[in-house]
């Protein structure tokens, strides 16, 4: 048994954190946690207050990144200046997609995801597409990529969904894969759920999923295959979702109907479904993805940085839909980040403030990520659940004088002190207890930029 007293933690229902409690474990499960009395001991003795590990801070559950496209990683800092706009920003990023291997994904994603741990992530979501190689052709293992990056995930000590990815086609009209892409294809949805039928992920840290990477790459007659083997396995399911107007606009053209529309039409959304971004959804959009419970993942950073716009938040909250958080491009890694952009932007959206609690923003960072990425068991500080803790500092130059309630205000991914990742500690005292993180990351960057 392992036992922590948190100076703060965060207990699920909580409007704000809790001073003084004890945290207790056991084969990577809360067994129990018990707020205390100031100056007074548990029912248990005085003794287990001596043997348990202090976190002086605010002790939160672990967060879930809902998103990640772990290559992109090494596009930070590289295309980000001048105009352009995601499709221009998409080259660059194919001619890094061009360059991996299985052994040079291993290294970039364990780098980007031991800096997830840092930034308090216990789990991420990969949306993976990139299965074959440069030419299309798969490796003698045709899950070599996504075997990949589930080993990553092990080494840098968190929890992964793999969403594998269908992707058929390079537009709405039915272009077939050329180039670079041809490595993301399958040929059709038949072949994309035999290959992915054949993966089973090494290591109880690992879970299948499922992707429709949009409907830019799946045609609309296939979409029905993708969203019958996910509900067949029980998996989780995502999409990127209306992400740009032009994505809405061609697809009116091809369907005569938006992309939530044609989704709907095809059976595809539901209460295991998440829709990423969403950025331009209709009115009409909104009310199917309540109807069928649909959540939608958020990645305001990204979403900013290809200025693709900023989706109504606030609208979502208010149909019921789930709202959970990714960092998609690795813009930045900041789950506080994210999650306080969803308030501010619909400031900026709105010109009105106060939309979101500091509770709210915390379940979109923590359990709701974790449910959608199918760990219905984590996200939240109570016995039964999964022992993630993230301790965050409250005594930095950011944090000092904060109340606790304010930490997803205030805090960013360089004031997380300690993590725990089921039970077993991974960051302490803000360094990874295993990667040398920022020697990796340039060594992995490095080796697919040539730089």
């Amino acid at each position: 048994m392992t036992r922590w007293l948190a100076e703060q933690a965060w207990l699920p229902d909580h409007a704000a954190p809790t001073p003084d409690v004890l945290i207790e474990a056991e084969d990577g499960r809360f067994t129990a946690v018990t707020p205390l009395a100031r100056g007074t001991s548990p029912h248990t003795g005085v003794e287990v207050l001596a043997e348990a590990v202090r976190l002086p801070g605010l002790t939160l559950p672990g967060l879930a990144n809902a998103h990640s496209h772990a290559f992109h990683r090494a596009l930070r800092g590289r295309t980000h200046g001048g105009r352009g706009d995601f499709w221009s920003w998409r080259e660059e990023m194919y001619a890094v997609a061009g360059r991996l291997d299985p052994d040079a994904y291993l290294a970039l994603a364990r780098a980007a995801y031991a800096e997830m741990a840092l930034a308090g992530v216990t789990c991420v979501g990969e949306f993976h597409y990139l299965h074959h190689g440069p030419d299309g052709r798969p490796y003698d293992d045709p899950n070599a990529m996504g075997a990949a990056l589930v080993e990553a995930a092990a080494q840098a000590g968190i929890r992964i969904t793999l969403l594998d990815a269908c992707y058929l086609t390079a537009s709405v009209a039915g272009e077939p894969l050329a180039g670079v892409q041809r490595r993301f294809g399958d040929g059709d949805a038949r072949r994309w759920a035999d290959r992915v039928d054949g993966f089973r992920p090494a290591g109880a840290h690992a879970l299948r999923g499922a992707a429709i990477h949009s409907v830019r790459a799946v045609p609309a007659e296939q979409l029905a295959t993708v969203a019958g083997w996910a509900y067949r396995q029980g998996a989780p399911l995502h999409v990127h979702l209306s992400e740009q107007p032009a994505e809405n606009d061609a697809c009116r053209a091809a369907h005569g109907r938006t992309p939530t529309g044609l989704l709907a039409d095809r059976g595809v959304l539901g209460p295991d479904v998440t829709a990423v971004h969403a950025t331009h959804p209709t009115s009409a959009d909104l009310a199917l993805l309540a109807e069928h419970r649909t959540g939608v993942c958020l990645c305001p950073t990204t979403e900013r940085d290809l200025a693709d716009g900023i989706g109504p938040a606030r609208l979502m909250a208010d149909a019921g839909i789930p709202l959970s958080l990714g960092s998609d491009s690795h813009a930045v890694v900041d789950l506080f980040e994210e999650a306080r952009a969803v308030e501010l932007d619909e400031r900026l959206r709105t010109r009105r403030r106060g939309h979101f609690t500091a509770a709210a923003l915390r379940d979109a960072a923590t359990v709701s990520g974790h449910a959608a990425l199918g760990w219905a068991d984590a996200g939240r500080i109570a016995v039964g659940e999964r022992a993630d803790l993230v301790t965050v500092r409250l005594d930095s130059p950011r944090t000092a004088g904060v109340p606790p309630v304010g930490v997803f205000f205030a805090a960013t991914a360089a004031d997380v002190d300690q993590v725990v990742v089921d039970g077993r500690q991974v960051v302490r005292d803000g360094r990874h207890l295993t990667v040398d993180v920022p020697a990796e990351l340039r060594a992995a960057v490095a080796a697919v930029t040539g730089d």
